[in-house]
């Protein structure tokens, strides 16, 4: 068992295989499992530096579905509560969310609050597809900064 994961190991690791692991990753992390993405996009960039542009989309288009995924427990989360309670929750945040509407998915890079802030969009209804586009352009931003200031805090080539 030892000798196949390390052999799943190096696969993934190989840099045709590490956007296809760098994506599961960032859409792990987007649901409300708590892990960070940003380290492995840094690592692939920084052995591979011709990933830069493709690991930061292809850790964008991953958070996105990660997001999405958290929207759509958000919103099988609250009609399971409506059907077994039969009533709707009210609270001052939920107003500010369905003021602000899809818009406030553009807060979804945030850490700690971003991830939950997909499901409660879902349990808000807020319209799917602007919530999904507002999600890929706040995590594409975040990737962005994110990746380069680690790359400007961090210089030189890394060699294995």
């Amino acid at each position: 068992m030892e000798a196949w994961l390390q052999r799943l190991l190096e696969v993934l690791a190989l840099p045709e295989y590490g956007l296809s692991t760098l994506f599961v990753v960032a859409a792990v992390s987007a649901t409300f499992l708590p892990m960070g993405s940003e380290p492995a996009l840094f690592g692939l960039v920084k052995l591979n530096p011709e990933l830069l542009w493709p690991g930061i989309l292809v850790a964008t288009a991953g958070n996105t579905v990660g997001g999405a995924i958290t929207w759509w427990m958000g919103y099988g989360a609250e009609r399971a509560y409506e059907h077994l309670t039969h009533r709707k929750v009210e609270h001052r945040v939920l107003g500010w969310l369905e003021r602000f509407g899809p818009k406030a998915c553009l807060l979804s890079w945030l850490p700690v609050v971003g991830d939950p802030l997909c499901g409660v969009a879902g349990w808000l209804r807020l319209s799917f597809w602007p919530c999904v586009a507002y999600m890929a352009i706040g995590k594409f931003l975040r990737y962005l900064v994110m990746t380069l200031a680690l790359l400007w805090a961090f210089p030189g080539q890394v060699h294995p």
